[in-house]
């Protein structure tokens, strides 16, 4: 029986030159129950929430509130279950960690360090994206190739080996022009701090709008010199 690392190089193949619903259906019909979406309502997510709410896939639409959010995300999330009169299921980080680290380091320790930083991205994000992730074979995401150095060499399908899932990038050969194109003609409801210079959108103390000519990362922890920035969900 093939293993689930095998599947993602198997998918790869199999399910070249499909469309991003046929891809869909496929795996939802041979993963069912199985698949997961995680979106943070940015731009990119916002694309594939519309094609799995439109098109009545059974896959399981979550979010990761860190509690350090900006309200026009809270807003986009409105928004969006208004729209598509659909559920996304909230995760939050575990409140004992979070109440010693800030107990321990004050709300702001992340600008402090990168290892503090990594550590309240790590309990406020990675903790619940696990617990999201457990059971589940198939996670879908929003990244696309063009977002960063790190994620420049990605595939469509995946295999990541810290979350031991087959991820799927439906949107890696995307441009952001392409997004923007999608979001507008489709009526799509998206985050109004993208008009504002922010093309990455995280937690509100770690992100900012950028300035034209700066690296697409640049906004996300801006004190720190490092253009393959991550906060440890995406890690290769």
């Amino acid at each position: 029986m093939m293993n689930l690392q095998e599947t993602a190089l198997q998918l790869n193949d199999i399910l070249r030159g499909k469309s991003i619903s046929e891809k869909l259906s496929h795996l939802v019909e041979r993963f069912p129950g199985k698949v997961i979406f995680t979106t943070s309502f940015g731009y990119e997510d916002q694309v594939v929430t519309d094609i799995l709410f439109r098109n009545d896939m059974p896959v399981r639409v979550v979010t990761l509130d860190t509690g350090r959010m900006f309200e026009e995300t809270y807003k986009v999330f409105r928004s969006t279950i208004e729209k598509y009169n659909k559920t996304i299921h909230v995760y939050f980080p575990p409140s004992d960690k979070v109440e010693k680290l800030m107990t321990e380091k004050g709300p702001f320790s992340f600008y402090e360090s990168v290892e503090n930083r990594k550590e309240c991205c790590f309990i406020r994000k990675v903790v619940p994206l696990q617990r999201a992730l457990e059971g589940n074979q198939i996670w879908i995401t929003g990244l696309r190739a063009d977002q960063s150095v790190n994620r420049s060499s990605l595939h469509e399908f995946e295999w990541d080996e810290a979350n031991q899932i087959v991820k799927y990038n439906p949107l890696i050969d995307w441009s952001l022009e392409q997004v923007k194109e999608y979001v507008k003609e489709n009526h799509v409801p998206y985050n109004i701090l993208h008009d504002k210079g922010f093309v990455s959108i995280g937690c509100e103390p770690c992100t900012r709008a950028i300035k034209p000519g700066e690296d697409f990362r640049a906004g996300r922890w801006w004190w720190e010199q490092n253009t393959g920035k991550e906060c440890g969900l995406h890690e290769k």
